[in-house]
């Protein structure tokens, strides 16, 4: 095969269906493919997905494996049972760079046995917006001086362990208040705002040595009036290229695409003249596959992009260095887990130590906020768990169970519970369903949905002593007899919660 058609599918991350690889993977990996994606369709246990990545390294020892692990809310390695860490959010909340240094590693480890060694993680999003959609959670926090501080220590941590960390979403996601997987958001704030507000955290990962960034799928008028960033030459080599004695955050690793199939970009460019556009724009790689995971896709990409080279729309140098980044990423991921393996202490609990630390109690006395459940009230009996469940953003996903009821059915036997939506949480039946006993509201963004704040309003002033769970951004004040948040709803968050209600934290 020729080296220009080699080129083109080494700048592909695409994904695939099933929990073994497909033929045409293995093959196409023997034709120049250097990367794939994993999602959580590809992800049964540890063991099959350590099978899987070694079937990956006969066919090419060096290959990237990626994988959309963020912890928390967003997690592929633990999609059908919760993640065992907690997300940015949560971290943030206890802001302790020590604490997200030593999760991050803990998570890069667990990557690293089953064979991944690219992770498209961390958010480095200033979460400005509290209404955002699809970031919330995923950021670290709206302060980008904390934010910055705990995105290189997540660098640090899952680099530490041998796994290239791919920054996102550069340049901020943070205060848009459209998802991208539906449509183009539009970040309207001015130059200074966006270099004081939402770049600090890209400056921090650069300077931790992070392998890859993540560009956004988001219009920014203060630097490019027509493409996102994802296809805009001023906002990958004037800003994130250049530099920084010009401006610039100096950045010379590998530049990775959003999913390119996500409709800010699909929509109105189309997939391959999209990874086209990208390419030129200076992006080094192109994931694809969350959405199109089959082989004609990677076809028509890998053509596309050959097309545009021969038509002279696409400089063949271009193609080349992209190329070449990609290849340099995997070498690099190929002799950093080797030296990690050889000193990485495994530390189980940490996903759950921290998830307790970010517990933040109000106790209805009006003491104010704890940390670790100090203030959690002792439930002899059985509870009623009311979970009022909205939609999950496609980031996250509708198949990873979140909540506290399994956990407190453990500690609280009897303990029963209950999903309630906009057509069916009146206080009338949670009260019907409850039978008496007392009730624990759990919640996801209350702020964001009035069906939720409403319904949460009436049960509330129906059952005074109702104990709220909010899992998701706690904006909204607290509520309820006692009012726990939780800073992210992965599963171990939950266990922090239930343990709390049930007033089983020692000391």
């Amino acid at each position: 095969m020729d080296t220009l058609t080699r080129d083109a599918l080494t700048v592909l991350q695409p994904g695939f269906t099933g929990t073994t690889p497909p033929d045409w993977v293995l093959r196409r990996l023997g034709e120049g493919l250097a990367a794939v994606g994993l999602f959580g369709r590809n992800v049964a246990t540890p063991e099959q997905l350590a099978a899987l990545t070694a079937r990956l390294r006969a066919e090419r020892d060096d290959v990237l494996v990626a994988i959309d692990e963020e912890g928390g809310d967003v997690t592929r390695l633990e999609v059908r049972t919760g993640s065992s860490f907690p997300g940015n959010l949560a971290l943030g909340a206890v802001d302790d760079p020590d604490l997200t240094r030593s999760v991050a590693r803990e998570l890069g480890r667990r990557l690293a046995e089953c064979g991944i060694n690219l992770n498209w993680a961390p958010s480095a999003d200033v979460n400005s917006d509290p209404d955002n959609p699809v970031i919330g959670v995923r950021s670290f926090g709206a302060d980008p001086e904390l934010v910055a501080r705990h995105t290189a220590a997540y660098v640090e941590g899952l680099q530490a362990a041998g796994v290239a960390a791919c920054t996102k979403h550069f340049p901020g996601h943070g205060d848009t208040s459209v998802d991208s997987h539906d449509d183009m958001p539009r970040v309207g704030v001015d130059l200074p705002t966006l270099r004081a507000r939402d770049l600090p955290p890209f400056h921090a990962a650069v300077a931790a040595g992070t392998k890859a960034v993540m560009s956004a799928h988001i219009l920014l008028p203060a630097l490019d009036p027509r493409l996102p960033a994802t296809l805009s030459p001023d906002v990958l080599h004037g800003l994130l290229r250049a530099p920084v004695e010009r401006g610039g955050l100096g950045f010379d690793g590998l530049i990775v695409t959003d999913g390119i199939e996500m409709r800010a970009i699909s929509a109105a460019w189309g997939i391959e003249r999209g990874g086209v556009l990208a390419l030129a724009a200076g992006c080094d790689a192109i994931c694809v596959g969350g959405g199109h995971s089959d082989e004609g896709t990677v076809l028509r990409l890998r053509d596309a992009i050959v097309d545009a080279v021969r038509s002279g729309e696409l400089p063949e140098e271009r193609l080349s260095d992209a190329a070449t980044r990609v290849r340099a990423l995997a070498c690099w991921a190929s002799k950093a887990g080797e030296g990690a393996r050889e000193g990485s202490a495994p530390t189980p609990d940490i996903g759950l130590t921290a998830a307790r630390r970010a517990l933040r109690v109000t106790a209805p006395t009006g003491r104010g906020a704890s940390g670790g459940g100090a203030d959690g009230p002792a439930r002899e009996g059985p509870v009623h768990v009311a979970a009022y469940t909205p939609s999950a953003n496609f980031a996250v996903g509708d198949e990873t169970p979140w909540g506290i009821a399994a956990d407190l059915a453990r500690l609280l036997p009897g303990t029963s519970t209950g999903n309630y939506g906009p057509a069916t949480a009146d206080a009338d039946a949670v009260l019907r369903d409850a039978d008496g006993r007392p009730v624990v509201a759990v919640v996801r963004d209350v702020h964001r949905h009035p069906w939720m704040a409403t319904a949460l309003a009436a049960l509330v002033a129906a059952r005074p002593d109702t104990v709220v769970v909010e899992m998701g951004l706690p904006q909204a004040p607290p509520t309820g007899a006692l009012h726990i948040a939780t800073h992210g709803a992965a599963r171990v968050c939950g266990t922090a919660a239930a343990e709390a209600i049930a007033g089983r934290i020692a000391g």
